[in-house]
C-alpha cells in the first residue's frame, strides 16, 4: 500500500487547513486510515482515524475542531482542520492499518508539515 499525503502548510491561529491522503495498491477490505502527528521533542500521537465502515475516532485535543472523512471509491481520506492552534503545529503522517488473518500491518505516508502561528 502506498500513501500520498498533501495539504500541509502555514496558517495563523484560528485558520483552517485540509489534509488529504490517497491510498493505492490496497486489496484489503478491513482497514483503518488515520492521521498521526509528531511535534518536535514529542511522541507521535493519533489525531483522528476512520475505519473501512466509517467509524471515526478523535484525540480529545481536536474534537470539535477537526473532521476526518473518506471517499470510498478512491480510498482517499481527508482531515479538515479548523480553529487551528499553535499547539497543532507538527508533522502530520497518514497511516493505513490493514487487518487480515495475518493480524495487522501499518503503512505510512510521508509527513506533511503544519505550522500554526499565533
Amino acid at each position: 500500500v502506498q500513501l500520498q499525503a498533501s495539504g500541509g502548510g502555514s496558517v495563523q491561529a484560528g485558520g483552517s487547513l485540509r489534509l488529504s491522503c490517497a491510498a493505492s495498491g490496497s486489496t484489503f477490505s478491513t482497514y483503518v486510515m488515520g492521521w498521526y502527528r509528531q511535534a518536535p521533542g514529542k511522541q507521535r500521537e493519533l489525531v483522528a482515524s476512520i475505519s473501512s465502515v466509517g467509524t471515526t475516532n478523535y484525540a480529545e485535543s481536536v474534537k470539535g475542531r477537526f473532521t476526518i472523512s473518506k471517499e470510498n471509491a478512491k480510498d482517499v481520506v481527508y482531515l479538515q482542520m479548523s480553529g487551528l492552534k499553535p499547539e497543532d503545529t507538527a508533522v502530520y503522517y497518514c497511516n493505513f492499518r490493514a487487518y487480515g488473518i495475518f493480524g495487522s500491518n501499518d503503512y505510512w505516508g510521508q509527513g506533511t508539515k503544519v505550522t500554526v502561528s499565533s
